[in-house]
Formats: structure tokens, C-alpha cells, sequence
């Protein structure tokens, strides 16, 4: 892969890497602030929902950062943008879409394949 390539995608793992980071550390100082007192226990349950949801985003997002910091680390040994099954280069197209992926896309239709067989 081109230098220039590795730089658009380095600055582009970067920022997202920050975005995220900032968004968990506003749901830490959320979390941290004095509790609502909710007199309707419909309003509660819809707080808790809420809070919930929100949970469970922060930790989708956790793992995006562990594969975003892992694709920075591959970005840095010039791994990156290679299959880890077939070893070949995956396309600048699918970097675009998925900058994460570790998987050309027809290693990952084949695992997606295999997925479905197997009802996983």
C-alpha cells in the first residue's frame, strides 16, 4: 500500500479514535452526576431505558476503539490493508467502507457462508 494511503487512513482511525473516546467520557461524567428523583415510575423506567441503550452503544463502541487501535498497530508494522487468511491486499474500496476490516471481501464472504451453515 502507497504511503499516502496509509496516512489517509492513519488520520482517518485517529480521528475516529478521538470521537469515540469523547463520547465515552461524556457518558462517564453522565453517569457521575447526582441521580434523578422521579416521582412516576413510568418516567423512571423510561430514564433507565434510556440510560440502557446508551450503555449498551458505549459498549459497541469499546470495541470498535480495540479494533481501531489494532488496525493502528498494523498500520504502524505495514500490515495493514492485508488478509489475514489469504495474505492478499484488501481493496482501498473496503478499507474505505470498513477501515477495521482484517479480511478481504471474498475471505469474509466465505466466512459469512460458513457462518450461515453452521446457524451461528
Amino acid at each position: 500500500m502507497k504511503k499516502e494511503d496509509l496516512d489517509f487512513f492513519k488520520n482517518l482511525l485517529d480521528d475516529r479514535l478521538r470521537k469515540l473516546r469523547s463520547n465515552a467520557d461524556s457518558t462517564v461524567t453522565g453517569m457521575t452526576k447526582p441521580k434523578e428523583n422521579f416521582p412516576d415510575p413510568t418516567d423512571r423506567a423510561a430514564h433507565e431505558a434510556e440510560r440502557n441503550f446508551e450503555l449498551r452503544i458505549r459498549d459497541r463502541e469499546h470495541k470498535l476503539i480495540k479494533k481501531i487501535k489494532k488496525a493502528l498497530v498494523r498500520i504502524g508494522n505495514q500490515t495493514f490493508g492485508v488478509c489475514e487468511v489469504c495474505e492478499e491486499e484488501i481493496s482501498i474500496k473496503r478499507l474505505k467502507a470498513r477501515p477495521v476490516t482484517t479480511l478481504c471481501i471474498d475471505c469474509k464472504t466465505r466466512e459469512e457462508d460458513m457462518e450461515k451453515a453452521l446457524g451461528v
